[in-house]
């Protein structure tokens, strides 16, 4: 692992549980990581919908802010954290970051993220995509962070969805610093 110690999660109501699942399960498998998270009321209701969980039954996280708890630590850039994912990102939750809102503490936290010139991930999921969500996430890019929509890659074949969720996970741990040891890479 080279630099994150603290990692912010949030989870907002797009589709794509199943890679969050992938990501906080490689997460969990990291000692010197620790993992906080946000959940949004639409994120708590699409992840008990695709994966039958609780936001509090994912292990992989020590500590859960409430979505309008603007005390909680990553409301401040004194906070130390290193990176924040959003995974799944909501094309409201996109939106907001872009136009730098703080209308809950995932929005908050996130333009946080910006403003130290931290890593902020954000897994878009969405599609078609209009030109408001380009335009937001080209935005969300201009203002520091990294759009990493949840894409399978198909060239290390996966056997099935679990695995290809995997290799995405392996994707964003790449973005924010974080080796993973048994890590498959392309040519390797």
């Amino acid at each position: 692992m080279s630099g994150v110690r603290k990692l912010l999660v949030a989870v907002t109501g797009a589709s794509g549980m199943l890679y969050l699942k992938a990501f906080l399960d490689q997460c969990a498998r990291l000692p010197d990581l620790e993992v906080h998270g946000i959940c949004s009321e639409a994120g708590d209701k699409v992840l008990r919908l695709e994966e039958g969980l609780a936001p509090s039954e994912l292990t992989a996280v020590s500590r859960w802010f409430a979505i309008d708890d603007f005390a909680a630590p990553p409301a401040s850039g004194s906070s130390d954290y290193q990176a924040m994912v959003v995974l799944p990102c909501s094309m409201g939750t996109l939106a907001a970051i872009a136009q730098g809102l703080s209308i809950n503490l995932i929005h908050r936290s996130a333009d946080v993220m910006l403003k130290e010139r931290r890593q902020l991930v954000l897994a878009v999921r969405e599609t078609p995509l209009n030109r408001n969500h380009l335009q937001n996430m080209l935005a969300a890019h201009d203002a520091g962070a990294v759009i990493c929509p949840p894409m399978p890659s198909f060239y290390l074949k996966p056997v099935d969805l679990a695995e290809a969720a995997q290799f995405y996970a392996w994707r964003v741990l790449d973005q924010i610093g974080i080796e993973v040891a048994d890590r498959r890479r392309w040519g390797s």
